[in-house]
């Protein structure tokens, strides 16, 4: 399973054990997940600091999900990054904008600050 698909799949699950629809279906014709309380519970469980909002490392480390250079470069070529993937900083920027943009396209429903991006 791809990197991206293990983010779907530990944050939407399987059709039958998704979150409760939060209203309505997305784009997709999937159910629409709300991802903040899903993540913030992910987060609460870890029980250290993580800042899934601004951060694709904290994110996947929440989901128990490789967040090593090597996984976010190998998550980065699955989205299509066509930067430098020596420049971690600016790389990690685009993966969590990109996963938040893949996450709302695909039903997920984002908190205000983060469906801005």
């Amino acid at each position: 399973m791809s990197i991206f698909g293990k983010i779907m799949s530990a944050i939407f699950g399987t059709k039958a054990d998704a979150a409760t629809p939060a209203g309505g279906a997305g784009s997709s014709g999937l159910p629409s997940v709300d991802v903040a309380p899903i993540l913030d519970k992910a987060v609460a469980a870890k029980g250290e600091k993580l800042d899934w909002r601004h951060s694709i490392v904290d994110l996947m480390k929440a989901l128990d999900i490789d967040s090593s250079q090597t996984a976010r470069k190998e998550l980065a070529k699955e989205l299509g990054f066509t930067g430098d993937m020596n420049d971690s900083a600016k790389m990690n920027i685009w993966l969590h904008q990109q996963v938040m943009s893949k996450l709302a396209a695909n039903g997920g429903k984002l908190p205000p600050d983060i469906a801005k991006h």
